[in-house]
């Protein structure tokens, strides 16, 4: 199991390379390019894994072949959630930066509930024999459907407005100063000046990311191997639960709209971490109704900072570096947290014995994360502050050149 999990694994520790590539590009040539690519990426490389030779046809080389492909979803990931995320709350209202953004989160969800139900559906349409000889490339082939939505963005959005400001900023200064001076890459740029908001925002994804990896994965491992529960039932569990998160994104990101994004972050980091301890004394009933409730209840938690975090990190950073400095801040919680979490519960059972040993992780990553939001700038209702300065900075810039000339 720790040799399957790892192998899961091995896409999250790609995603920074991703988020750094991915967001020096977003920063300098615009959100939509950069995210059409990413989803090009990711379509082509999840197609490719339907195709796969089986370890029977070509040995070794069908394992290497996978974990290449693992590596590009990797890397598509840590492009394509922050191209998602500003596409949205870029083009957002001030009042509603939290709703907008919500539509990118919702994806998460979503594409769990596509996942199970797609396992479900062909399990109970075919044998296992069948199931493991080309059933489960299905879903893989689906994925095509990516490419097919990165050239609907391609031909049928604009760049935000933000960024096109941004251009033309860049545009008025190289003709005000009369020669083009190299820009320092946006990725060094938020590495250099902003490593404090890199850091908050790594922290702030912490418990989420986290939690998240251990109530759909690590669950079923648990569920299954550990309470003797079919996979099918705590596939319907996980399920469930996803199904509310869909609607509970929304709701508290709607909500962080009126109250700002702190009080929501933080009330959600102290109620999944406390719910942590019954949530396991539930599933450990191996009752899958009370084992579905307890699930429920923690993703309406963990939704009370994902549903919001949208808006927080794109405000946290200006337009600027933006795209940089959000999909870093993600992505290097995304390796540490959800990449590990699955294993390291798996360890802890198996170290400890008990399902308190991972409750207790649980709230060890909430108290990182509530740390990291407690010192964050609340920023909900301002009109993107690091934004209107940078552009009066510029013109102040301008006009000083002008009267020297």
């Amino acid at each position: 199991m720790l040799a399957s999990f790892s192998t899961a694994a091995v896409g999250f520790f790609a995603r920074p390379v991703g988020g750094v590539l991915f967001g020096h590009f977003g920063d300098r040539l615009g959100r939509k390019r950069t995210l059409v690519i990413a989803l090009l990426l990711m379509g082509v490389a999840t197609t490719l894994i339907g195709f796969l030779p089986t370890y029977a046809s070509i040995g070794i080389w069908a394992a290497v072949a996978l974990f290449v492909l693992r590596i590009c979803q990797g890397l598509a990931v840590g492009g394509q959630w922050g191209g998602a995320v500003l596409l949205a709350t870029e083009y957002a209202p001030p009042s509603k930066r939290g709703f907008y953004g919500s539509f990118a989160q919702m994806g998460v969800p979503i594409g769990v509930v596509l996942g199970n139900v797609s396992f479900l559906v062909l399990a109970a349409a075919m044998s296992a024999d069948a199931f493991n000889a080309w059933g489960w490339r299905i879903p893989f082939l689906a994925s095509i459907i990516l490419i097919g939505l990165a050239m609907y963005i391609q031909l049928k959005l604009e760049d935000t407005p933000a960024f096109r400001r941004l251009e033309q900023m860049a545009q008025e200064r190289q003709e005000a100063e009369g020669d083009e001076q190299p820009e320092r890459s946006p990725m060094l740029e938020v590495i250099r000046e902003h490593p404090k908001q890199i850091l908050l925002a790594a922290g702030a994804f912490f418990v989420v990311n986290g939690s998240f990896y251990i109530m759909i994965t690590g669950i079923l491992d648990y569920g299954t191997r550990d309470l003797g529960l079919t996979r099918s039932s705590m596939l319907f569990a996980v399920l469930i639960s996803s199904i509310f998160q869909i609607f509970f994104i929304p709701a508290f990101s709607l909500l962080s709209d009126r109250m700002g994004r702190r009080p929501v972050y933080l009330a959600g980091a102290v109620l999944l971490g406390l719910w942590a301890f019954p949530m396991f004394w539930l599933v450990d009933t191996a009752n899958i109704v009370l084992i579905s409730v307890a699930l429920v209840v923690g993703q309406m938690f963990l939704s009370m900072m994902y549903g919001p975090q949208a808006a927080l990190f794109s405000e946290m950073f200006s337009r600027k570096v933006r795209y940089s400095g959000a999909s870093l801040g993600y992505q290097l919680a995304a390796v540490f947290a959800g990449g590990l979490a699955p294993i390291i519960m798996v360890s802890l059972l198996d170290w400890t014995g008990t399902s308190v040993s991972v409750s207790l992780y649980i709230f060890a990553m909430a108290v990182l994360t509530f740390f990291c939001v407690y010192m964050v700038t609340e920023t909900y209702e301002d009109e993107m502050a690091e934004d209107v300065a940078e552009e009066e900075g510029a013109a102040a810039g301008r006009q000083g050149t002008m009267t020297t000339s």
